[in-house]
């Protein structure tokens, strides 16, 4: 049985999906304490329950502890076998929070795995639908991995109401991923969209954003605009964001996102996400800050030896090293300090699974 405490590092939501999936891939039970211990509101929230519930359909777990506000969970995974399934969140919480607790065990599972996610897809203080999409996705794929995901509805808070499917094939093992040197910036593009409201706020952020990055020496840029009429807009609730993503010589792709609110103005929007790409691509790194930790992870279970550069070693980042460490028994090099540029490297497991 693993032990892990939650309160690690950061202490939230990441130590436990982190812990899980990785269990869930080895198919090692695991027992998780202090769950979300330095949150406002610690234990098992909505989101969460509907994740650990996700994954122990997708592994056939047996599980202690589920329900709300539980600070401990016991995790005992079986066979990863596949097949069809529908999480219904039931707040406005983060669709792309259940897939990062299910895309890891999905790849290693004996059959496609397809999922429908009802909840929030632009959540403030998670990974966008359109990130996910346009750059966590393309860079595992360029280790091996299969996974395909879209957005039929956007959910915003406090509705929700957001609707995403995704469709993930398995795999015998993933590569190693060498992404330290970018070279020049090819292209930016993005997408500004509002749902339930007037569309040039869509046009306003995407206007701001493209000026700003101009600005700052990238000629291209291609920002496109979603909004839709108000007799054919099907969202539950209004809500704006954009989501910016530039792609460079050596095939690194480098994100940024902010997300609007009430009395939020639209140029503040465009801009925030545009000057926090812009520095990013200064550091000369191949990888976001957001990017970071998501590839952890993966890095770990790959086949031979993986190198990033990120933009900045965030707390979230340096708390998977050492969850990953503690749980796969790897041992990842790292250079440089919290908050600053620096370099990840690590001697991937080469795992491999029963995929056909």
């Amino acid at each position: 049985m693993i032990e892990v405490d939650g309160a690690i590092g950061e202490g939230g939501g990441a130590v436990l999906r982190t812990a899980l999936a990785l269990s869930a891939v080895g198919q090692r039970p695991i027992h998780i304490y202090n769950v979300r211990a330095k949150r406002a509101k610690p234990g098992l929230q909505p989101q969460h329950l509907r994740g650990v519930e996700a994954l122990g359909k997708l592994t056939n777990a047996r599980i202690e502890g589920l329900k709300l506000q539980s600070n401990e969970l016991t995790f005992e995974p079986g066979v990863i076998e596949g097949g069809r399934y529908h999480v219904d969140i039931g707040t406005a919480g983060s669709t792309t929070l259940i897939l990062q607790i299910l895309m890891p065990a999905a790849a290693f599972a004996h059959n496609a795995v397809e999922v429908e996610i009802t909840g929030g897809t632009d959540n403030p203080m998670a990974v966008p639908i359109d990130f996910l999409k346009n750059v966590t996705l393309p860079t595992l794929r360029k280790m091996g991995y299969r996974g395909e995901v879209k957005c039929t509805r956007r959910g915003h808070y406090p509705r929700g109401g957001g609707i995403v499917h995704a469709r993930i094939e398995p795999v015998p093992k993933l590569q190693a991923l060498e992404l330290t040197d970018p070279c020049e910036v090819l292209h930016i593009t993005g997408v500004a969209h509002c749902v339930k409201l007037p569309a040039h706020i869509a046009t306003r952020m995407a206007h701001t954003a493209s000026m700003t990055l101009i600005k700052s020496g990238y000629a291209k840029v291609d920002i496109k605009t979603e909004s839709y009429p108000p007799d054919r807009d099907p969202h539950l609730g209004p809500g704006t964001g954009i989501v910016l993503w530039a792609e460079t010589e050596r095939g690194a792709i480098l994100g940024a996102s902010s997300s609007g609110r009430r009395g939020k103005p639209a140029e503040q929007v465009g801009r925030e996400a545009a000057e926090s790409l812009a520095k990013q691509l200064r550091t000369g790194c191949a990888v976001d800050r957001y990017l970071t930790d998501q590839l952890i992870p993966y890095l770990a279970l790959a086949d031979g030896k993986s190198r990033i550069t990120s933009a900045e070693l965030t707390m979230h980042a340096l708390t998977n090293i050492t969850l990953v460490e503690q749980i796969l028994g790897v041992k990842f090099e790292v250079e440089g300090q919290l908050g600053q540029p620096g370099g990840i490297s690590v001697e991937g497991l080469g795992f491999t699974s029963g995929a056909k």
